[in-house]
């Protein structure tokens, strides 16, 4: 069965697109098979991986509203492991849509099925809120990944998401988990990445993970290019970071419970 991990923080600016892209192409490397899919409306995880929005006929709200099957939606990236489920500005639609739909929290859950022996690790990259898109996600995955940034406010606003995180887990889906919470941005040479990983560390104990990812220019380079870090520059910090990442949750490393 596939691994399906939510990567969510209704905050912007941590590290989602990135750590959905970069970890999708990290496990893909390993030789994982994985899907990306991009639920945000932003569709910046399909451009991120040099795919023209524009070019393409078919996207997550074709299978989400339309129901087109999953398997028509896939598209190819340059690595053979990765496939990716596209999403793009149509899906500000399907949220309006989807509101006044009985069951609307389990649409992207139904559409994944078909795929469920088909990967090993299927990503849900979310857009930065609450919304029916990101709920129809939680209730999809088997576990959350937080990304937070190593910035002043990163743990303001987390009480929002664990608390939808407890009701999905209550009402939609009960065998959801945490992954583990991700620090990105971490500057080494500052005392505020520290203090906030040990902040991090308190609240979330053995749930945060070993891997940090740096502030890296490489990292922030890449998305112009249409490229994951490693195929960018395998040699940067950021590409080994994300690397070191795929490591841990391969290996089950997280204790998975919250």
């Amino acid at each position: 069965m596939s691994h399906i991990i939510c990567i969510a923080n209704q905050k912007g600016g941590v590290g989602k697109t990135t750590t959905a892209v970069n970890l999708g192409a990290a496990l893909a490397v390993a030789e994982r098979k994985t899907l990306l899919v991009d639920c945000d409306p932003q569709g910046n995880a399909t451009t991120g991986l040099g795919i023209n929005k524009a070019e393409l006929t078919k996207n997550l709200y074709h299978g989400l509203i339309q129901d087109d099957p999953v398997e028509d939606l896939l598209v190819d990236t340059e690595l053979a492991h990765l496939k990716v489920l596209p999403g793009c500005i149509d899906l500000i639609g399907a949220e309006v849509e989807l509101i006044s739909q009985p069951n609307r929290e389990t649409f992207l859950q139904d559409l994944l099925r078909p795929l469920a022996g088909e990967y090993a690790y299927i990503l849900l990259d979310c857009p930065p809120s609450l919304s029916v898109l990101t709920v129809n996600a939680l209730t999809a995955a088997d576990a959350l990944l937080i990304p937070i940034q190593c910035e002043f406010y990163a743990l303001e606003g987390l009480s929002q998401l664990l608390q939808t995180f407890k009701r999905i887990r209550k009402r939609m889906n009960p065998g959801l988990v945490i992954e583990g919470v991700l620090l990105t941005m971490f500057d080494k040479r500052n005392n505020l990445s520290h203090q906030v990983a040990g902040e991090a560390e308190k609240f979330f104990k053995n749930l945060v993970f070993k891997t940090r990812i740096p502030r890296n220019v490489r990292l922030g380079e890449a998305p112009s290019f249409g490229k994951p870090v490693l195929l960018y520059d395998i040699t940067s910090q950021g590409a080994q970071s994300y690397l070191a990442l795929a490591e841990e949750i391969m290996d089950g490393g997280r204790s998975r419970h919250a």
